[in-house]
């Protein structure tokens, strides 16, 4: 642990994949955190580490300077911030940092809710497990300059820091970029099986799209766990789905369709409806094995992405 205390205590509510990895680099990084989890196992190991375990969320927003909350989904935001009544605890000249890929509307009504003299960003993130526990994370934030500006030095422990603009747009480009990433996760198993199917090895196929204008962060990070087999469940279809329905929520105003957009939210939906929502996003490859009788396994050391 660093021998340099920050003075600011930082909050840490949901201490799941991404939440467990992000608490201990700021641990490590010398802050006090005060952090809850409904798992008991996920409390029990950070505050091995050195955090202050508390009772329930609103004990964590009244302890701290920086409230930091990385949940699945925004209903659980909103039932942690007011139905659990952390936003209610948030002292005067406290801050509220969502990492949650969220609703923006949703945080921007938070926000105004929030008590007299708190401020408020949204700050969700990318970079899987591997990036949040190597502190590799890029992170979206949206806010004003002051509260921008006292929460980046905290935020750049777990990564490189983007300002976006006000107060929900950090939302907007996290939802942009896994936009992009689902077109993405959705073609590459129809890109191994159009190779296979013609006479092409696999090892082949994927260092020729490394290498060329094919390659992106799903033929590089994402394709090993399909040649693994295990398909990425640190991030699961749900949550692909959860955050599919949130972007086609940002198109409904555009004047235009965005067919490419449409076209993974089917494919993710395809393979929800055959493996179910809680098994891992890169299954939306796998339907494309099952279907054609082709086997994307390949042989190599494919440490997974949370062993990183």
């Amino acid at each position: 642990m660093s021998e340099t205390l920050t003075p600011e205590t930082v909050g840490f509510i949901g201490l799941g994949n991404m939440g467990r990895p992000m608490s201990h680099r700021l641990l490590e990084a010398g802050y006090h955190v005060v952090a809850y989890d409904l798992a008991d196992e996920a409390l029990a190991e950070v505050a091995a580490a050195g955090a202050t375990p508390a009772s329930n969320v609103a004990e964590v927003a009244a302890a701290c300077d920086v409230l930091l909350t990385s949940l699945p989904r925004p209903d659980h935001v909103e039932a942690v911030m007011e139905g659990a009544g952390a936003l209610a605890a948030l002292r005067p000249g406290s801050c509220w940092v969502d990492l949650t890929t969220n609703r923006r509307e949703l945080v921007q009504r938070l926000a105004a809710a929030a008590p007299a003299g708190v401020t408020v960003a949204d700050s969700p993130l990318t970079g899987a497990v591997d990036g949040a526990r190597n502190g590799r994370l890029t992170l979206f934030i949206g806010g004003d300059d002051a509260t921008v500006a006292r929460a980046t030095p905290i935020l750049e422990h777990l990564g490189r820091v983007i300002a976006c603009g006000p107060l929900g747009t950090g939302n907007v480009v996290k939802l942009v970029t896994n936009q992009l990433w689902f077109i993405a996760a959705a073609a590459i198993g129809e890109g191994f099986a159009l190779g296979m199917d013609n006479g092409v090895e696999l090892s082949v196929l994927w260092d020729a799209i490394t290498d060329s204008v094919g390659d992106s962060f799903v033929a590089r990070h994402d394709a090993p766990s399909i040649f693994a087999g295990h398909y990425d469940p640190s991030f699961t279809l749900d949550l692909c789905n959860k955050d599919l329905g949130l972007i086609s929520e940002l198109s409904a105003a555009l004047s235009t369709d965005l067919p490419m957009t449409q076209a993974a939210a089917a494919t993710f939906t395809r393979a929800i409806d055959r493996y179910g929502p809680d098994v891992g996003e890169l299954h939306v490859a796998r339907r494309i094995e099952d279907e054609t009788g082709l086997s994307f396994r390949l042989d190599g050391d494919w440490t997974p992405p949370w062993e990183q």
